[in-house]
């Protein structure tokens, strides 16, 4: 009963938080827009993108906090600090109200250019793929809670799995309004276990939709700084190493906001070495590759991009998450919110 009403007061905390994202987009769209872009438009856009940090922490629940944290606080407030420069996804011109909240909070691209019909059976449907990785979280989750019969490492693969198929899980989720609108979305992920290095894996392959977001908030104004000062041959590594930084506090505060304990840094340290790590791949590219030295074949450098990523993730990322007991609150939470649909099924009947 306790578990039901906790459930019950989570619910009606997002229902509020939705309401009231609505209104600052509301005020966003009919008068920010009006403002001249730069400095105006940003200070009028400078309460909304307060409050859309604020709002999420009023969640206390993984499932629904973590995803709205994501979609809100951060690509919505980077999203409307383009829009004060009229860039980004929010400033094309055609936007009406609906586009504009939808393109706001979920973590979706319209495709401009509509690529022409495929057969049915080629078509991504985000309704069935979230039916599918509902499934398989679903049976992760009922192997999960066994967990006590495995070992640390079995629990870490098992975590890592779960948490890739939830994420695919609630943005299939996100990309489901498009569907009502009847466009065509741009891909989300590119194959990231067909990476030839970790420049391609994560600027090409993993989650396009954050990777456009940091290129335009964070890359592309350092690179450009960094060109008058440095020269354009390697403007790009400090770009490159602030935008990972960026990545990296960004996920130490969805860490803080599942965990809600004293950030330990971990996370943003991975980050940090991922962006050391593509600025040695420049450097190497630029010095070896370039002038025909040295050059590994995609079969040797793919593998050796994806196994760095999985020991460095390992090493920091996943074993903060577990020492944190974040993988026993998340089925915890699954399994009571299986419960609490399984108690108003049987309360309607």
């Amino acid at each position: 009963m306790c578990e039901a009403k906790e459930m019950e007061g989570e619910l009606k905390n997002f229902i509020r938080l939705c309401v009231l994202t609505i209104a600052f987009l509301l005020h966003s769209y009919f008068i920010a827009a009006k403002i001249p872009k730069g400095l105006p438009r940003l200070i009028s856009l400078l309460p909304v993108i307060t409050f859309l940090s604020i709002l999420p922490f009023d969640l206390n629940s993984l499932h629904i906090g973590f995803p709205t944290w994501f979609c809100v606080a951060w690509l919505a407030n980077f999203k409307l600090l383009l829009f004060a420069f009229d860039q980004g996804p929010l400033s094309v011109p055609k936007h009406d109200l609906l586009c504009f909240i939808l393109m706001a909070c979920f973590p979706f691209k319209i495709r401009q250019n509509p690529s022409p019909k495929k057969p049915l059976e080629t078509k991504t449907n985000p309704i069935l793929e979230a039916a599918t990785r509902a499934t398989i979280v679903s049976t992760v989750v009922y192997t999960y809670n066994n967990y006590e019969h495995y070992f640390h490492k079995h629990v870490l693969f098992i975590y890592f799995f779960y948490t890739y198929h939830a994420v695919q899980l609630l943005l299939a989720l996100a990309a489901t309004p498009a569907q009502f609108l009847g466009v065509e979305l741009e891909p989300r992920f590119n194959a990231p276990l067909f990476s030839t290095s970790l420049q391609d894996f994560w600027g090409h392959r993993w989650n396009l939709r954050v990777s456009e977001i940091l290129r335009a908030t964070v890359y592309i104004p350092v690179r450009r700084i960094s060109t008058r000062i440095i020269g354009p041959r390697w403007a790009s590594l400090p770009g490159v190493f602030l935008t990972f930084l960026v990545s990296g506090l960004m996920h130490e505060l969805l860490v803080y906001h599942m965990t809600r304990e004293r950030p330990t840094w971990e996370v943003t340290w991975f980050f940090i070495l991922q962006g050391v790590f593509v600025d040695m791949e420049i450097v190497l590219k630029k010095k070896l590759v370039a002038t025909n030295k040295f050059r590994l074949h995609k079969a040797i450098s793919g593998p050796l991009a994806l196994a760095n990523i999985a020991v460095t993730a390992g090493w920091l990322s996943y074993t903060q998450a577990l020492r944190n007991g974040i993988d026993e609150k998340l089925i915890k939470e699954f399994n009571m919110f299986m419960q609490f649909l399984k108690g108003m099924a049987i309360s309607k009947n």
